[in-house]
This record gives C-alpha cells, structure tokens and sequence, in this order.
C-alpha cells in the first residue's frame, strides 16, 4: 500500500526487522496439508466450467506460447462480443504479468492452483512502489481466471509485496489460490468476484478499494514475523457516496498451524481502515479462534473509527461472538434485510454476468 514503511499502528511497525519463520509444507496431494476434511470439501464443491482455447501457453515449447506475456500481447484488443480463451498448461511461470486496460474479455485457465503457478518477487523494500509489486495484474474488463495460483515470494521482511492486482470490472477468479504475507490481494478497484479461492498472507493481505464479493474461499492467516499482528482486511473507501466495499459470504477464516500453536504471541484481527469510509460486511461465515474477541483494530489513533461501516451477520465459529467487539460507531450486527443488500446480486450486480462467464455463484443469502 501507498503508505510510509516507518508509520506506527497499533504498537507495532509495518518495518519488518527480523528473519521470516519457517513454515511446514502446505500442500499434500493438491490440497493444504493443514485443511481440515471440511476445507478441502470447500474447495472441491464446485464444477470447473469447460473451455475450448483459442491458444496455449506451454513452458516447454508445445503450445502457441512459452509465456503468459507472450500470449497477451497477440490477444485481440477491446473485444466486445464473446471471449478469448488462453490455457496455461502446467509449470512455474517466472513472470511479471499484465492484463493491460485494451485486452478485454479474457478467460485465462490453468491445470489446477498447485500445477500452473505465476510467481514472482518484486517488493517494497528493493524500492519498488506497493502498486508495481504485483506479479499479476488484471486491468482489462471482463476478465477471469481459473485454475491457476498467484504467488508473491519475496516473504514478510520484504514489507509490502503483492502477488496478485486486480482493477477490471467484472473480473472473477474461480478455484485460484493467492499467496504472499503482506498485502497479498490488491482488490483496486471495479466489480470482482472470488469463488473456491484460497487467499493468505499476514498484514492487509486483501486490501483496497473494489466492490469485491468473496464467496466461499478460505481466508489463510500466516504466522507473521515476531514483532507484527496479522490483519486481514483494509478496505480503502475514501468517500461515502462510492458503492464499494468487501464483502466476505460463507468464506472460512482460518489460521495455518505454525500460528495457530503460537495462539498467545501474535495478535490477529478481521480487519482496520484504510480510509475513512472503509466499508466491510463478514456474513455466514465461519471464523477461527485465534481471532480477537474485539474483531477489529485502529488504523492510527481515532481515524476513521465513527466513519467507517463495519458489519456481521449470522456468522458461526469460535471467533464470530459479537458480545466483545469494538465500541465504534461505525460498527454493527446486521439484520437478515441489511445482510442481503451486500449480496452478489444487489452489490455488484452480478446477476447480470456473472454466470454468463460460466462462474458458479450465490446470488442472494444461504439461508433466505
């Protein structure tokens, strides 16, 4: 985030100053090593749309492409009607990836989160500005992803390091893994939806200011280095009349083990302000219990705490007693009638073209 490395918030710095920690192993056979039956369930429910492509991106020669880039830069310009279709086969793509603003109405589709893998490292600390860090940046309308994982490794004492930048309007991601510590997700801007996702990292890693629904994922926290605490949304909305937001609907937030056992160090929130008007809505979801009994933490002093909208409706687990949150204005238990005003089909009218581009989805509440 576009914010000073050095600013003190909430009794720690976002300066990160020791040596990362060591982590297990996450994935066995495809799946987390550390998910329960339950959260592989979750992230196996859905049917894989089918896609026929136009071209394919293969790392050792036998497709059209041996890279993304490659790929993107013949993709036909500002295409109005239909879509077009680029497979990235199996492998570890080491690249920097732009879906520029002109190459619209892209469906982009790998062989699975733990096969086709676009990596990269880019950070703040070897000055690279929060925006650029992306290794992956959609821009260009109408874009989806399927099947694929964005990752960031440059680790946590590398400060902000995104692996994943959205800004496309009407922009999905099914059955997608993103990886990183801090601000992993950059949710910039525009109308975005997230399926079967899983998403982890530590601080602010989902961040920004799109009208953004995340529906059925898993919410990963990592155990983050000694001197943080883990927060995992900051929602930038700077002005009341703008209609964006995120939105987290029958999602699990959960921890991985390595912090998990370390429950008592670390300190662990939903959410904090980005700007003023930060606006979150937590619904039928599950959260862990390694989530502090007050939900939400400061930005900096009083900022924003009587301006922004924090909400929760009818959400189950350890963590989702509501009888100890904060005491700020702007926070609230919702009603069933508030609650459906965040679903997909009123927030981001996805109603209107969301399965068009063959994407399961949940249009209202689970339990209308």
């Amino acid at each position: 985030m576009l914010w000073s490395s050095l600013i003190q918030v909430a009794g720690f710095s976002r300066r990160l100053l020791e040596e990362e920690p060591a982590e297990p192993a996450w994935y066995v056979d495809g799946n987390p090593s550390w998910a329960s039956h339950g959260d592989r369930r979750l992230l196996q429910t859905s049917a894989t749309p089918q896609f026929t492509p136009n071209v394919t991106v293969a790392k050792d020669g036998s497709g059209d492409f041996t890279t993304i880039s490659g790929a993107l830069a013949k993709a036909p310009k500002k295409l109005l009607h239909g879509r077009y279709v680029i497979y990235v086969k199996e492998g570890v793509y080491e690249e920097t990836v732009e879906v520029d603003k002109n190459t619209w109405n892209i469906t982009m589709y790998g062989d699975g989160e733990q096969k086709t893998i676009v990596t990269g490292s880019k950070n703040f600390i070897d000055g690279v500005k929060t925006y650029h860090t992306a290794t992956f940046a959609a821009i260009g309308d109408g874009f989806m992803a399927v099947d694929m994982a964005f990752l960031n490794t440059a680790g946590a004492n590398k400060h902000q390091a995104v692996a994943l930048r959205v800004q496309a309007d009407r922009a999905i991601f099914l059955q997608c893994r993103m990886e990183a510590y801090q601000d992993t997700l950059y949710a910039h801007s525009h109308r975005q939806f997230y399926r079967d996702c899983l998403i982890s990292g530590t601080i602010d890693f989902i961040f920004g200011d799109a009208s953004a629904v995340f529906q059925h994922c898993i919410l990963t926290v990592r155990r983050p280095l000694n001197n943080q605490q883990n927060i995992v949304l900051a929602q930038g909305r700077s002005v009341l009349q703008e209609s964006t937001g995120f939105v987290i609907h029958n999602c699990r937030i959960v921890a991985i083990p390595a912090l998990a056992d370390a429950k008592p160090k670390f300190r662990n929130y939903l959410g904090r302000p980005w700007q003023e008007f930060s606006n979150t809505v937590i619904m039928e979801s599950e959260i862990g219990d390694f989530i502090e009994p007050e939900g939400y933490t400061p930005w900096e002093g009083s900022f924003a705490l009587d301006t922004l909208s924090y909400a929760e409706y009818n959400n189950k687990g350890p963590g989702a007693d509501t009888s100890k949150r904060v005491n700020w204005a702007g926070f609230k238990v919702i009603s069933q009638e508030e609650a459906s005003a965040y679903t997909v089909a009123p927030f981001i009218q996805g109603d209107d073209w969301i399965s068009k581009m063959g994407a399961p989805v949940r249009l209202g509440l689970y339990n209308e």
